[in-house]
């Protein structure tokens, strides 16, 4: 069925990811599997219960065999940071419960595109990509489309400005080695740095943003122990963009085949997003510095890839 999305793992990201998708009327078919059958299927039935304030939507509590004929698999199960914990350290743990679900959903037949949430989030999609045997361009990480999120926030505040009107993107891994694309941001069309000339605003408070945005994960989950409807908001944006074809520019978890002079890893970049999955990855020019960032983000993903991996 054309617009059908099955929902693997109904913990917090997950049943938000589901709220976010039904209040904002994406998909028409929706399936949720769990581990916790009941779960699932109360959270079926209350979701159901907005359909008459939002748009027509089937929801239900699914098995792995409902994936056969689904548009998108999205994938949000596994074990969740804990306070303190960098997401580069589920990465054992996860790979595990990644591999299980990836083999299960494969052999109903399932040749949609995946989407993948579970922490380390690059690790996750590289190994959903190695355990599916599918096209790379239909195996997408949320990537650093969160971080990207947040970085607009934050220099929007700056600005006193509509996130809306701030382009930023936050590359590289999801997680302590991110960085910020200082020399392609700009608000309104007008870049950071002409923006800061101009005194719209103060450069020293516009280079905390990048600060708030790193460690943003690790103030929530101090606070209420885990993150769950920033991304569930991303995750929806890119599954609106594959239903409907936008060709909509995320930066999110892609193979890179070259770009930005690496191979064979799954990293935050900005890419072109389809009913097709990944259309194409934004080559952006770096600086020098950001080239450098880059690399170093790509060698901490590749060490920690290669170790769970084996």
């Amino acid at each position: 069925m054309k617009d059908k999305i099955i929902l693997i793992g109904d913990g917090a990201v997950g049943s938000s990811y589901a709220f976010a998708l039904t209040l904002m009327g994406i998909g028409r078919e929706l399936g949720i599997i769990d581990v916790n059958f009941n779960k699932a299927e109360g959270d079926a039935m209350d979701l159901s219960d907005a359909l008459s304030f939002t748009a027509p939507k089937s929801i239900y509590a699914a098995n792995y065999e409902d994936c056969k004929d689904a548009t998108i698999v999205a994938i949000t199960a596994g074990l969740p940071q804990k306070e303190g914990e960098t997401r580069l350290q589920l990465v054992d743990k996860n790979v595990k419960i990644i591999k299980d679900i990836v083999e299960r959903v494969v052999s109903t037949g399932f040749n949609g595109i995946f989407l993948i949430a579970s922490n380390p989030v690059d690790i996750m999609t590289y190994a959903t990509w190695k355990f599916s045997g599918f096209n790379a361009n239909r195996v997408i990480g949320t990537g650093t489309a969160l971080d990207s999120s947040r970085f607009r926030k934050e220099i929007a505040e700056v600005a006193n400005v509509d996130p809306r009107s701030v382009q930023a993107y936050i590359l590289g891994e999801h997680g302590d080695s991110e960085f910020p694309l200082w020399s392609h941001a700009n608000i309104g069309g007008v870049p950071i740095d002409e923006y800061v000339r101009l005194n719209y605003i103060n450069e020293h408070d516009l280079l905390n943003t990048f600060e708030n945005v790193r460690d943003a994960a690790y103030k929530i989950i101090d606070r209420k122990g885990a993150t769950f409807y920033g991304i569930a908001a991303a995750m929806a944006k890119i599954t609106q963009a594959i239903l409907n074809d936008e060709n909509s520019i995320y930066s999110v978890s892609a193979y890179l085949r070259g770009e930005f002079g690496h191979d064979d890893i799954y990293i935050g970049v900005p890419a072109i997003i389809n009913s097709n999955g990944i259309r194409k990855v934004l080559e952006i020019p770096l600086t020098d510095t950001e080239q450098e960032r880059m690399d170093e983000s790509v060698k901490t993903i590749k060490e920690i890839t290669k170790k769970s991996l084996k």
